[in-house]
């Protein structure tokens, strides 16, 4: 008989998300990056401590990730000021970064299938960083609108691509392990987004200028993923025997699942929680510095209590959907984030104005995730399904803010934020679509 490959230690009970995680938290094109199996380079062994090392250089990465968007977002306010610019002009920045982010998205499977993840996942990193010291640039040292948008292109490309990549390891390595592990990733993306808030609201109230911030948060990155690079092992994709063979059949199985009506009603879900995570990400802090008049620094303290509650929830979240269901726990957290997002819009001093950041961030944690777990209930379809509902959440996450930006201009930051405050309303009225199929994996939720 074979020996059978070693299993990496446990060292940590951070390590092995096994006993409490059980949701996924995926992009676009996991689902069919999962159809691929992939194969070590043959001169590298993998063996329990490679194994290992190969899931710390992945935690560091979605780390990575985190901070670099963090760090953008807790900087907004500090960049808008510095280029005299209105909330149109910032929702203009953003569309641009997320076009761009999109077109990461959809591009990351040629780069992969290319040059393998590991050597993408470095090139893309860099350019992550190249945009995000481009936008200190185009703020302080050569104050240019075109500039800071160019930089923000190329940081959403970087992002984009990356989420891919670093998403398709994480579910190999769930492949190696035996355990699903990928939860435990996005919640280190987390806590990315909470060290990112938390350096950007000390750099504001220090009034440390954008472009010095910006550029070590950049240098950092390039480290992380230099070193990265040398732990992750260079892997090779080819199809699998059992894929459909023609590119007809292919597109008709990757577009089936836009003609089911659950498909919609999942996409409600989880549009309307990608817009309460989108919006908080790029306007709670101007809204906290501008119209609650807390300043910038206040503004970025209010991102970190968002962020540390997001994170807190999807790292413990696990347990809440064993214990209740998956329909209740998503009733309960959009009555949860309705709740903040109003006490955050209308609460009359600052400590409420947090109040409302962390129930907006609590309340917005596990909607995405379910609703991923929710569409692949049926292995034999969750392919089609999860990459449709996946869709409908990655819009929604990347083009809606941009959308409240230039709303704002005409009634308000705050008075934009009810439209968010009705879609995760609608987010919890459409959350009996995710209650389980029968007979599939989802039936025990």
């Amino acid at each position: 008989m074979p020996r059978r490959r070693p299993r990496a230690p446990r060292l940590r009970w951070w390590l092995d998300g096994n006993s409490w995680c059980d949701g996924t938290r995926s992009v676009p094109a996991i689902e069919s990056f999962r159809r691929f199996r992939y194969s070590v380079d043959v001169h590298t062994e993998l063996t329990a401590s490679r194994l290992l090392a190969w899931r710390l250089a992945v935690f560091a990465i979605f780390t990575a990730s985190g901070l670099s968007i963090a760090t953008w977002a807790s900087r907004v306010p500090s960049i808008k000021a510095a280029l005299d610019i209105d909330n149109s002009a910032i929702g203009l920045l953003l569309l641009g970064m997320g076009a761009a982010s999109i077109l990461g998205l959809s591009s990351a499977s040629v780069i992969a299938a290319r040059v393998g993840t590991r050597r993408g996942m470095l090139a893309v990193m860099l350019v992550l960083a190249t945009g995000l010291a481009l936008i200190g640039v185009g703020t302080d040292v050569v104050p240019a609108l075109p500039l800071v948008l160019v930089g923000l292109a190329l940081f959403g490309f970087g992002n984009g691509a990356l989420d891919v990549m670093m998403n398709v390891d994480g579910a190999a390595i769930e492949v190696e392990v035996g355990k699903t592990i990928l939860p435990l990733f996005h919640a280190f993306f987390s806590f990315g987004t909470v060290i990112g808030a938390g350096i950007g609201a000390a750099a504001a109230g220090a009034r440390i200028g954008v472009f010095p911030h910006t550029v070590t948060i950049a240098i950092a990155i390039v480290v992380i993923a230099v070193i990265s690079f040398v732990y992750v092992p260079q892997r090779t994709f080819g199809a699998p025997d059992d894929a459909p063979s023609g590119w007809r059949d292919r597109l008709a199985t990757a577009l089936s699942a836009w003609r089911e009506p659950r498909t919609y009603v999942l996409g409600i879900v989880m549009l309307g929680m990608a817009f309460a995570e989108g919006g908080a990400n790029d306007w709670m802090a101007l809204g906290v510095s501008e119209d609650h008049g807390g300043g910038p620094a206040l503004g970025a303290v209010a991102l970190t209590v968002f962020s540390v509650a997001m994170t807190v929830f999807r790292v413990l979240g696990g347990p809440l959907v064993d214990r209740f269901g998956r329909v209740t726990t998503l009733r309960v957290l959009a009555a949860t984030a309705t709740i903040g997002i109003l006490l955050f819009i209308l609460a009359p001093n600052m400590p409420l104005v947090f109040v409302g950041a962390a129930l907006w961030g609590a309340g917005a944690s596990l909607g995405f995730p379910l609703g991923m777990s929710a569409a692949a209930d049926d292995p034999a379809r969750a392919a089609a399904r999860v990459s449709a509902a996946a869709t409908i959440g990655y819009v929604a996450f990347l083009c809606g803010p941009p959308i409240l930006g230039v709303i704002s201009d005409h009634i308000g930051l705050l008075n934009t934020l009810y439209i968010i405050v009705v879609l995760v309303a609608a987010s919890g009225f459409a959350s009996a679509a995710a209650k389980p199929l029968p007979g599939t994996r989802g039936t025990s939720h």
